[in-house]
């Protein structure tokens, strides 16, 4: 018998008819549509997704030309590049939900920092990359320069030698992102172990606060980044989690149309991989109809919600797309057959 071209698309095909299934095989034909037409994805990454490396999936979703435009977590940005220089000395903890609080204390005693099931060698990563990267804002401080925050990251990860590599290169996304130049923004970069690394020596007036571009600098130049990557068939919004790394990026239409006062397209894709939900306001859980009060989606944008887990959702519709770009004319064949069988089912 014939090996399928794409086993992860027939499969998603044949055995997510229904609830958060459905919505992931919808999405994940959506996305190959605007793709297809010529459409980018912009992505929002939230949560310890670095950690739990799906780097393995969206470093070759990028270099696939996927993925054309990132905002994403301190913790993301860094998490991936700690990956890529100690990944051989990371410790998984599969029994973490029977932890004492004495088990713990003992992963701290062993210079380890625990993320769920995994955790990140305190001296293999932050502190060897520490050495690197201080260097270069001290540089920056002596010269005036200033640079994103992951600007300092596009050059650290570039000029690292092979032999530091600890990780498979083809795995790290944002050597991946570097190399392609991917348009990026680090909202809240404060709020990462980087971002309390830099404060320290702010502090200490080794380095200077100056040397990294804001978040407001950040918007102002996202600005002119979503109107040249929304050109054409448009971009679209691809969310994983909450928080800033979401809710800052899409607001950039309605900054653009209502402080701006200029025209801007809307984004002419949603999905959102999310298990948070709308109580007590929760924007991170709102449906996407809620964005659309605010000018950020409009009533034909095609919408999707995936309550799940990121962790198993996301390299499942990677891997579907990446069959579908080595394949496209038998994925979109695929597609119309399923998108037939449905249209059929709801006629009975």
């Amino acid at each position: 018998m014939a090996r399928s071209a794409l086993p992860i698309l027939e499969f998603l095909t044949r055995n997510y008819q229904n609830f958060n299934a459905r919505a992931t095989r919808d999405a994940t034909f959506a996305y190959w549509d605007h793709i297809q037409k010529g459409g980018r994805m912009y992505w929002a990454m939230a949560g310890a997704m670095s950690s739990a490396q799906l780097g393995i999936t969206l470093a070759p979703a990028i270099r696939a030309g996927l993925v054309h435009g990132m905002s994403v977590t301190g913790a993301n940005l860094e998490e991936s590049l700690f990956r890529l220089v100690a990944h051989d000395h990371y410790k998984d903890f599969p029994d973490y939900r029977y932890f004492t609080k004495q088990d713990d204390t003992r992963i701290l005693e062993q210079r380890m920092r625990r993320v769920t099931d995994t955790s990140i060698p305190e001296d293999e990563a932050f502190r060897a990359v520490e050495k690197i990267l201080v260097p270069m804002w001290k540089r920056a401080s002596d010269a005036g320069e200033r640079r994103y925050w992951h600007e300092y990251f596009y050059e650290l990860i570039q000029k690292l030698p092979k032999k530091a590599h600890r990780g498979k290169a083809v795995e790290c996304w944002l050597l991946a992102a570097a190399e392609h130049g991917l348009p990026m923004v680090v909202p809240g970069h404060e709020d990462s172990t980087f971002g309390n690394i830099f404060a320290s020596h702010v502090k200490t007036g080794e380095c200077r606060a100056s040397i990294v571009k804001s978040g407001i600098e950040y918007m102002a130049g996202f600005y002119d980044d979503y109107k040249q990557l929304s050109k054409g068939r448009g971009i679209g919004f691809f969310q994983i989690g909450g928080g800033i790394a979401g809710d800052f990026p899409i607001c950039v239409v309605p900054s653009i149309k209502y402080d701006l006062e200029q025209r801007a397209k809307p984004w002419a894709y949603f999905c959102q991989i999310s298990d948070s939900t709308t109580s007590y306001g929760s924007y991170s859980g709102a449906t996407p109809n809620e964005k659309i009060t605010w000018d950020k989606l409009t009533a034909k944008t095609p919408m999707f919600v995936i309550e799940s887990d990121a962790t198993i959702v996301a390299p499942l519709m990677l891997s579907a797309l990446l069959e579908c770009r080595a394949n496209p004319k038998a994925a979109d064949a695929l597609i119309a057959k399923s998108r037939a069988q449905q249209k059929k089912a709801r006629a009975r």
